[in-house]
């Protein structure tokens, strides 16, 4: 979430840091062009001031989309993780309850469940 407003590309940092990554949390973020564009990325404002800020910490699924989170998913099956994906929940606009269960839910279709015994096509 963090790699979000720091403009890095969490697929590529994956990619770079490949066999050292060891457990993977799955958080979001909102990145509000209209107000990072006047306060910069480095929004200290209250996390409680949503309208205001910069960015939010979101429910996985409510700062990046799909094509998002299946190329991250992807790529960290490329890598060779196939570990626990953990989900974060900061988003102040959501309980706990529903963005667990939302994140859950999203994460639930997106997610590789099962190993690839060979490549069977090549």
């Amino acid at each position: 979430s963090h790699m979000f407003w720091q403009g890095i590309d969490p697929c590529a940092a994956i990619r770079t840091l490949g066999e050292a990554v060891f457990h993977v949390h799955a958080k979001d973020t909102r990145l509000y062009d209209v107000n990072y564009k006047v306060n910069g990325v480095l929004d200290t404002k209250p996390y409680s001031d949503e309208k205001n800020r910069s960015w939010l910490f979101r429910t996985v699924g409510y700062g990046h989309g799909a094509d998002f989170w299946t190329d991250f998913v992807s790529t960290l099956q490329m890598i060779g993780y196939n570990d626990v994906l953990s989900i974060e929940h900061e988003d102040s606009l959501m309980s706990v309850e529903e963005g667990l269960t939302k994140a859950a839910a999203f994460l639930n279709g997106i997610i590789i469940k099962e190993k690839l015994a060979g490549m069977w096509w090549a």
